[in-house]
């Protein structure tokens, strides 16, 4: 059974099918505590969730006439049976996301037959869990996975730029800086991406936040 906090249908707010419409589905429970974290009521050991099965959970999908399904928490790899639900999403023709904090290994999703998608995040210093990313993820990236960085300092984009050059991440997958809400200045970071030459990384404000509160639930 799969701990669900909420279910909606709304647009992508980011990643390569931003502004797209998608199904989502938040997961109870988080590993880590970000300081930015925008979802902290999810990882509450007392917030509310209701116990579904992956076929339910499958068949609210389809019902809900979308391509899209976004898995997000919370961190949804901490759901024992996530990979069953990815499979069946991907079997009845859903293209499916995963957004992951990138604490937990993604090397077991090598042996899916419908591979999701993944949108791991990197956490920077200003993020108070800087040093949780699972190295070894690098290692299973695909050309439609995508590692994101908030930053909130000018130390995040300096440890950014190092993080993407190390890596040649940017040779991988997608790579995408997003500044941390009413903290740090879009225009001082394309300024920065001006100034390394980040000719193939993408900035990305998240639009959900600029078309509804950015505290409002099920958007």
């Amino acid at each position: 059974m799969l701990c669900v906090v909420e279910k909606f249908v709304s647009i992508n707010g980011e990643g390569t099918r931003s502004g797209e419409l998608s199904a989502f589905i938040r997961f109870k429970g988080c590993n880590l505590s970000c300081g930015y974290c925008d979802t902290k009521w999810a990882n509450e050991e007392n917030a509310p969730c209701t116990y579904y099965t992956f076929q339910e959970l499958n068949e609210w999908v389809l019902n809900q006439n979308v391509l899209n399904v976004t898995l997000t928490g919370g961190e949804p790899l901490l759901c024992g049976e996530i990979y069953q639900l990815t499979e069946l999403l991907g079997e009845s023709g859903i293209r499916c996301e995963i957004e992951t904090n990138g604490s937990i290994p993604i090397s077991d999703s090598s042996k899916l037959i419908y591979r999701p998608s993944f949108t791991l995040d990197y956490k920077l210093p200003s993020s108070g869990v800087y040093g949780s990313f699972c190295e070894d993820n690098v290692n299973f990236l695909q050309k439609n996975d995508t590692v994101k960085f908030v930053c909130g300092s000018a130390e995040d984009l300096e440890t950014a730029d190092e993080v993407i050059r190390k890596y040649s991440l940017c040779d991988k997958c997608y790579v995408y800086l997003s500044p941390v809400f009413d903290s740090l200045k879009p225009d001082i970071m394309v300024e920065f991406m001006k100034k390394k030459g980040l000719n193939k990384v993408r900035l990305q404000l998240q639009i959900h936040k600029f078309i509804w509160s950015p505290d409002e639930r099920g958007v």
